[in-house]
């Protein structure tokens, strides 16, 4: 028997499924898309984000030589659903941040889970022809004319052991299609004491004539599975159960004809949990039908936005874009209901509990475009975030910040109201007010009204701190996102509270200088102060003092006044684009530049609409325009970003801005309108209407906004016209 945690079941129950001969569907190797694929779906391409960044021109700076540029975009190419629990996807790269790189040329495994930050990547497996190479390890290289993707397929030769590989995928399951061209010492090699993670613990076992079942223990969770493959096992050799340098290898009979299928369903609960996930999604359902069936999913989420004209590079971008927005946050509960909660039990809920979202980037605009394409997965989302917060005393964050309260304020102005807005409201006020929990150094920032800064000497890229200036700003905003849930649930003396602490902004502005910077416990400024110079937490989070200087989408009448008013504040935006950045300021996720402005990270990616506050939106299109031109499809491949997607944010700022509607405040249920790329975009929403934006007008030069033919009053338009439909013309000259 398997060693294993204890709350681990296993089964030993058989079902064998049957075989059919099948054939793979048309692709192309960069493109991923098929002829047989829906209409906008062939536009969606999953390779893009994949490549490298290696250009100066691009980065900003010369990469080290043992970087891999600036990392790009750290998306996977794999089979995935919508915030699905299986990313099934290749590895050519343990360690690295999807596991994929496009310009590597040798393929390790097959992985089940995926994100792009570095971590999870369980249950590799690989299909193998004869031993271990020279090296004593598995792997295969491949070309790259065999690969191809679109969503839900991933399919490639591995060229060492003529195995032509087909994945596809379900929400808790994968689908493995082999094709053998050698019928004889065949293998499937399951790489468990592998992921992104540190494997503390793995077991496999043999479980009737055709399946399989085990689990990968990491240091932060378990995952289990139960695998079934279409012909008969030979043996099962388990070398090293449970080492870091070992694996199990699953030999098939020789002689075999057929197309080897391998289905495996995954639970983070039990392998009872995942054996039933498999049975009830994937069943006896041929590979055409999952194929087939995870195409139509797509096919009706990227149908929900419709764009006419535009180039075909900027259509492909915006469907690519579209596509990567909806990969994360992953469904964690089991078809029964059950999922493991953050204290590590087993619960079972009437709602799908998932992942919590990449807060620090994703508030911005994916978790918005999620809440109104996605109403009811984004309502789970948010009673997962409830569940914990009811385990732990604080709704929890990501990295930084603590941008649930903007997620949950603009959610639930935008109509997704069924969960327990007062409850979550009053973790959201212990968030605010109570050290200890979700914002590191909150008694300081509530005393002083910012977080001081220690003076360093000498400070370096990775100096650390507390990062308390980009804290201070950031504590602000999410005060004023608290505050508008206080106004709506009448909690009058928390609105003026915290409305009044979302001024806090304010105190890190040295109005010497004109930038947000460092303060001492006492007052006084930091005095080696570099406002090109990018940290990781010292005064700043992953930014320099130009890029966080911008930063209050709340208030931006406040900090234009800041700045001595318009035309200083429009000095200043103009210096932001044009001072050149230094090349030799290097720092990973800090890529791609004008001048100051970095589109490789999120800190600022606000800015580039700041004009809009001193009545100058044609400058803001300028910057937008050549945001979206230079930024999107980079590199030799045309498959690079300037930086990190970071779980679909980066893809969302595409979507959002090529279409000429964009969340400028996530905390707030209204939209900046710029110029659109395309002639006319169709938002189809859930609840059955349809926002139609109109670009009138040859030019990009904003003119004129109108709302269902009456002329618009400033720029902005509410979420209402979503929700009850519309038309927005935006005139251009």
């Amino acid at each position: 028997m398997l060693k294993r945690p204890s709350y681990c079941l296993l089964l030993s129950a058989l079902a064998v499924f049957s075989c059919t001969k099948t054939t793979p569907p048309t692709g192309t190797a960069n493109g991923g898309r098929s002829e047989k694929l829906g209409s906008h779906l062939q536009y969606a391409n999953p390779f893009m984000g994949t490549g490298p960044l290696n250009d100066p021109k691009d980065m900003g700076y010369t990469t080290p030589p043992d970087w891999r540029g600036a990392w790009a975009g750290l998306v996977f190419p794999g089979s995935s659903l919508p915030n699905a629990m299986v990313q099934l996807s290749p590895i050519t790269e343990f360690h690295t941040g999807a596991g994929y790189d496009y310009e590597d040329s040798v393929i390790v495994a097959f992985a089940h889970t995926n994100k792009g930050h570095w971590n999870l990547c369980h249950l590799p497996v690989l299909p193998v022809t004869g031993a271990a190479n020279a090296k004593g390890d598995y792997s295969s290289r491949f070309d790259k004319k065999t690969e191809s993707a679109s969503p839900g397929y991933y399919g490639v030769t591995l060229q060492d052991y003529g195995v032509q590989v087909e994945l596809t995928s379900t929400l808790r399951a994968g689908f493995h299609r082999y094709r053998f061209a050698q019928k004889d010492n065949r293998s499937i090699v399951f790489k468990l004491a592998q992921s992104n993670e540190r494997v503390s613990n793995w077991a496999m076992e043999k479980v009737g004539d055709a399946a399989v079942q085990g689990f990968q223990e990491t240091g932060r969770q378990t995952v289990f599975f139960y695998g079934m493959l279409s012909e008969n096992i030979q043996n099962l050799d388990v070398r090293g159960p449970g080492t870091k340098d070992g694996l199990a290898v699953l030999h098939l009979p020789d002689g075999g004809k057929k197309p080897v299928e391998l289905r495996v369903g995954i639970s983070f609960v039990s392998i009872e949990n995942a054996k039933q996930n498999l049975a009830q999604e994937i069943g006896s359902r041929s590979f055409e039908q999952v194929h087939q069936a995870a195409a139509n999913t797509w096919e009706t989420m990227l149908a929900r936005v419709d764009v006419k004209g535009g180039t075909p590079k900027q259509k492909e971008m915006f469907y690519s874009c579209l596509y990567r927005s909806f990969l994360w946050p992953a469904l964690r509960s089991d078809l029964n209901g059950e999922y493991r909660d953050t204290k590590g039990n087993v619960v079972k809920a009437d709602f799908n509990y998932y992942t919590e979202p990449s807060l620090w980037d994703t508030y911005r605009n994916k978790d918005v475009l999620m809440s109104m394409l996605a109403p009811e997965a984004t309502t789970d989302v948010i009673k997962s975030l409830h569940d914990v917060g009811k385990k732990t005393g604080f709704i929890p964050t990501f990295f930084h910040g603590d941008h649930g309260a903007a997620f949950i304020a603009g959610a639930y102005q935008r109509g997704l109201t069924n969960f327990d807005v007062q409850d979550v409201y009053r973790l959201l006020l212990r968030n605010a007010n109570v050290e200890g929990g979700t914002r590191p150094h909150i008694q300081e920032y509530i005393k002083k009204g910012y977080i001081a800064t220690e003076e360093a000497p000498n400070p370096q890229v990775e100096t650390k701190g507390k990062a308390g200036v980009s804290k201070t700003l950031e504590y602000a905003f999410d005060d004023y996102a608290v505050a508008q849930l206080a106004k709506i649930l009448k909690d009058t003396a928390n609105y003026r509270t915290l409305m009044a602490r979302s001024k806090n902004y304010r105190n890190v502005f040295d109005s010497g200088t004109n930038f947000m910077r460092g303060r001492l416990a006492n007052g006084q400024w930091v005095k080696n102060f570099n406002p090109e110079y990018p940290y990781y937490e010292y005064m700043y989070r992953e930014a320099n003092a130009w890029q966080v200087s911008f930063f209050a989408p709340h208030d931006m009448p406040g900090l234009v006044a800041l700045y001595g008013g318009p035309r200083a504040f429009e000095a200043k935006l103009d210096s932001l684009f044009t001072v050149p950045w230094n090349p030799s300021y290097i720092a990973r996720n800090v890529s791609g530049f004008i001048g100051q402005y970095c589109h490789g990270n999120q800190p600022d990616h606000e800015t580039p609409f700041s004009y809009y506050f001193i009545d100058k939106p044609e400058k803001s299109q300028r910057r937008l325009d050549e945001i979206m031109e230079r930024f999107y499809g980079m590199g030799k491949n045309q498959l690079g970003y300037s930086g990190m997607d970071d779980a679909g944010e980066m893809s969302a700022w595409y979507v959002f801005s090529s279409t000429g509607l964009y969340p400028f405040s996530a905390a707030d249920a209204r939209y900046i309108v710029s110029v659109p790329v395309f002639d006319e975009v169709q938002w189809h929403m859930p609840g059955g209407k349809t926002l139609t934006v109109k670009h009138t007008g040859t030019g990009r030069n904003l003119r004129s906004i109108q709302v269902n033919g009456t002329a618009n009053q400033g720029y902005f338009v509410p979420f209402a016209l979503f929700r009850d439909g519309g038309e927005v013309a935006v005139i251009t000259q």
